[in-house]
């Protein structure tokens, strides 16, 4: 590997180029708009919700009478959206909050171990909330933001549209390594 590499033995590592992270520069209402097509041509679907209770009726209007579960997230609870304990096998929505959104991706991130991952991926459908100061540009504006992702979590995830595969023949197949569905909602 040196030899290929060109290094002698004990020779300092070449220095890293800088890293060029880009600021915010866009309106919050630019940044909703771009999550929201970023995550349309996902063949996902977004929410912007005008209150807590307006999400709280959309996520109840979508949940129905399927069995669904509910992570015990701040966020949920100040929108009023608890569902009973079920075991996560037997639901078939999953709901959760997220800890940021990137506009230009229509990522979600989530960072905490508070929301059990399974909830985010073992149901075919799952609902994720996301406050509205939380949508940032992109990932250059996140790891402004956390400037050593590492020392945050271990288990960050970042949701960028329903799980979607394909096959050698190149069929596409939705909801097969996780939610053929996902509804985000963008809370005041």
């Amino acid at each position: 590997m040196r030899v290929a590499l060109k290094r002698e033995v004990g020779a300092a590592l070449p220095v890293p180029p800088p890293v060029r992270l880009v600021p915010c520069n866009t309106e919050i209402e630019e940044r909703i708009e771009q999550f929201c097509l970023a995550l349309g041509k996902l063949s996902a679907q977004t929410f912007v919700a005008a209150s807590c209770s307006d999400a709280a009726e959309y996520v109840h209007q979508l949940v129905g009478d399927k069995p669904a579960i509910a992570a015990d997230s701040a966020l949920l609870k100040e929108c009023g959206i608890v569902y009973p304990a079920i075991p996560t096998d037997k639901a078939e929505v999953g709901i959760t909050g997220t800890d940021y959104g990137l506009a230009d991706t229509g990522t979600l991130v989530t960072l905490a171990c508070s929301d059990p991952r399974l909830f985010s991926l073992l149901p075919p459908l799952h609902i994720a909330l996301l406050k509205r100061d939380r949508l940032l540009s992109g990932l250059d504006e996140l790891l402004l933001i956390l400037s050593e992702p590492a020392l945050h979590t271990s288990s960050m995830v970042l949701i960028t549209g329903p799980s979607r595969t394909g096959d050698i023949e190149q069929i596409l197949v939705r909801g097969v390594h996780g939610p053929g569905e996902l509804h985000a909602v963008i809370v005041p």
